[in-house]
């Protein structure tokens, strides 16, 4: 599947508010734009909703039912065996911190963690508190491993992280796709190393937990959390078209029945089961649903879902939006085709286009193979952040920093630790792919048109270094941390 037709696109872009503002939305790694029919249902819902669980009014009971209906929407989405499976939380950051915590207690002196030099600091910071801050104030000794990645293709050492794991690795977690180097890491592989550890959990399981950060592959490919086999799958709903606020942790029963919460308190809690000596937990998955939740957010977001069928057309035999049905495994699949490869072919016009301006270096997977919808480069003497903002001044609105990936930009070498990056989505043109291209151009030729361009680089080292300026980066590799 390539890129929408005019005609298709032209549908899909009148359903947002950006495009008459003549706004080019190329930060969607970051955040994409709501569709104005979420927006209304979200105004719809606060004229008439309740709370959950918690009342007995018509209001509170519809508001319920929709409630736990958003959570079956979710799981088919990412063909979940049950909604027991899921909790929702406030960020994908916080579904993996709830990963953290739940198994804290069962780290045991001498275990250790194996992630990638690639992730999120989402999917790195956590696990370097807790091993390098939380465990030694227990008296605990837990080690936290990175695995390298290939400095020229952006491609995972698988034969690194393997040899990083071992017997008592617990836990690896790897990201399903880069918001940097665009990497999508062979995940099978990842967890066939994972399973060959050698490790023995606390329920007599053999072989290590593998979580995946499944933020950016959320947003541009059908997820099957089956056929991925990880324990833990964690994702927001930011990333494909509803509002912030919602993140999601997918977790095996299994795991979930065995697990302690990761708050407690209000909706977690079985109805009058709190005694002075014990106090029992609701069932699943509301074991994990403390306090009050996202309401609207999580009934907004599973609505998103409903609506980008519709939106791409991927069944035209019914509309899915406003309704609680249960959602066709097929309508998902052809949706999900629909939108990662409208933002697959631009990406790739994008790498087309960027890889002609002199001077710039794109970084990661290269062009023709298969990435996340981003595009990360940096320009020989230009500082990322003057860049976007000259594209800014062109109407153009990227992303210069380190994407919160920053273990991957001090591997390359890069100083500061930034590079300036485009990302697509299924409501992007062609045309404006052009239009970025050429606002970067103009950026990198005509610098006297943007004073702060101008300004000698702060990228040194890998950063702007073109392919063939003789420039090497530092290449720093890190094993054990």
């Amino acid at each position: 599947m390539g890129t929408l037709a005019w005609r298709e696109l032209e549908l899909i872009r009148s359903q947002f508010a950006f495009p008459l503002r003549d706004r080019i939305v190329t930060n969607n790694a970051a955040s994409t734009q709501p569709p104005l029919a979420v927006l209304e249902l979200l105004r719809d819902l606060s004229e008439t909703y309740e709370n959950v669980h918690r009342g007995q009014s018509d209001a509170s009971i519809r508001t319920t039912e929709m409630f736990e209906a958003s959570f079956d929407t979710i799981a088919a989405w990412i063909n979940a065996p049950s909604r027991r499976t899921l909790s929702m939380h406030r960020s994908t950051t916080e579904a993996i911190n709830a990963v953290m915590y739940s198994l804290m207690a069962d780290f045991r002196d001498g275990d250790n963690v194996v992630t990638t030099l690639m992730e999120h600091n989402s999917d790195y910071v956590p696990w370097h508190a807790l091993c390098r801050e939380i465990l030694p104030r227990f008296g605990r000794s837990v080690e936290v491993r990175l695995a390298r990645f290939d400095h020229d293709t952006g491609a995972l050492d698988l034969a690194h992280l393997a040899s990083l794991v071992d017997a008592r690795t617990k836990l690896v977690c790897c990201t399903g796709g880069s918001n940097f180097l665009g990497t999508k890491p062979p995940l099978a592989q990842v967890r066939a190393i994972a399973a060959a550890s050698g490790y023995v959990q606390p329920d007599g399981r053999d072989g290590a937990l593998l979580l995946v950060d499944g933020a950016q592959l959320f947003a541009s490919t059908r997820v099957d959390v089956q056929q991925m086999g990880a324990d833990f799958v964690a994702f927001s709903f930011h990333k494909l078209l509803a509002p912030f606020g919602v993140g999601v942790l997918y977790a095996r029963e299994e795991l979930r029945a065995t697990l302690p919460p990761f708050l407690y308190g209000g909706d977690m809690i079985a109805e009058g089961q709190v005694f002075p000596d014990h106090v029992e937990y609701n069932d699943l998955p509301w074991k994990f649903s403390a306090g009050t939740p996202n309401i609207l957010g999580v009934i907004a977001s599973a609505q998103t879902l409903r609506l980008i069928v519709d939106m791409v057309g991927a069944d035209p035999a019914r509309a899915w939006f406003r309704t609680d049905d249960p959602l066709a495994p097929g309508a998902v699949d052809a949706a999900m085709t629909v939108v990662g490869g409208h933002a697959a072919s631009l990406t790739q016009q994008a790498l087309e286009g960027l890889s002609q301006v002199a001077g710039l270096r794109i970084y990661g997977v290269p062009p023709g193979e298969e990435r996340t919808p981003l595009v990360a480069f940096n320009v020989r003497g230009r500082s990322p952040f003057a860049i976007a903002r000259a594209l800014n001044a062109q109407g153009v609105e990227s992303r210069a920093g380190c994407h919160c990936a920053t273990l991957a930009h001090h591997d390359l070498g890069i100083e500061p630790a930034a590079s300036c990056r485009v990302s697509f989505a299924v409501y992007n043109t062609p045309d404006e792919v052009d239009r970025v291209v050429a606002a970067v151009r103009r950026a990198v030729d005509r610098p006297e048109d943007f004073p702060s361009v101008a300004t000698p680089g702060v990228a040194t080292g890998g950063t702007a270094s073109a392919p063939d300026s003789g420039a090497t980066a530092a290449q720093p590799r890190f094993g054990r941390v």
